[in-house]
């Protein structure tokens, strides 16, 4: 073989290999280019949750470091997707004060939303003899003092997407829902002025309407 020859073969695998990487990056930019009119069709958008409600049953401090709540919170959710329906898997939801859990997590029934539908939810959330840190429970004796409690109501879980007939894969969602608690001028006369968290057989609803952070990811 000559030289000349040698030097034909090598072109050839460089033209082939030119080729090669030509088709994948052609491959690659139609597949973004489906998935980025598909996205411009659907407009796919986060669900939206607000915590409209809040009825507070037990919030009493039965020991310098034990908490015990019992909560009843509506939640309410709105899919404003057009073309996209929302599964929500698995849907955990618990009250926390200063990024502690004060309350067992309770689970959501599964649920379906379709297009522009609204999802109402009003769960229980229990704790019972919750331990908290010593400083929590300093930060919770002046916040008794100030008559205001800041809570978060969280929501963890799963959700998947609808379209047509084709279901995604599960994404997580996170949810932060604050809920701003005054016991100050409730005109209730059950309310203990020495510890006004011990509401005895009294319970105090709030009408908190507030819109939550959420955050779905893979």
């Amino acid at each position: 073989m000559t030289s000349k020859d040698c030097g034909h073969d090598d072109d050839d695998r460089k033209d082939a290999a030119r080729r090669v990487v030509g088709g994948i990056l052609t491959f690659i930019v139609l597949v973004l280019l489906v998935v980025f009119i598909i996205w411009l069709v659907l407009r796919p958008t986060k669900p939206r949750f607000i915590l409209q409600d809040a009825t507070i049953y037990a919030f009493n401090i039965t020991a310098p470091n034990l908490l015990t709540a019992t909560f009843q919170v509506t939640l309410s959710s709105r899919n404003p997707n057009e073309r996209i329906g929302v599964y929500y898997e698995r849907l955990d939801v618990h009250a926390s004060y200063r990024n502690q859990q004060i309350t067992l997590p309770t689970r959501l029934p599964y649920t379906y939303q379709g297009h522009k539908d609204i999802t109402i939810w009003s769960p229980f959330l229990y704790g019972n003899t919750v331990p908290i840190a010593p400083y929590l429970g300093m930060s919770l004796q002046q916040d008794q003092n100030a008559g205001l409690v800041k809570m978060d109501i969280k929501i963890n879980g799963r959700v998947k997407w609808k379209v047509g007939t084709w279901v995604s894969g599960k994404y997580h969602l996170n949810a932060n829902c604050p809920a701003y608690i005054s016991f100050a001028n409730k005109g209730n006369t059950n309310i203990n002025n020495n510890n006004p968290f011990n509401l005895g057989s009294a319970a105090l609803k709030f009408q908190l309407p507030s819109s939550c952070q959420l955050d779905v990811a893979v």
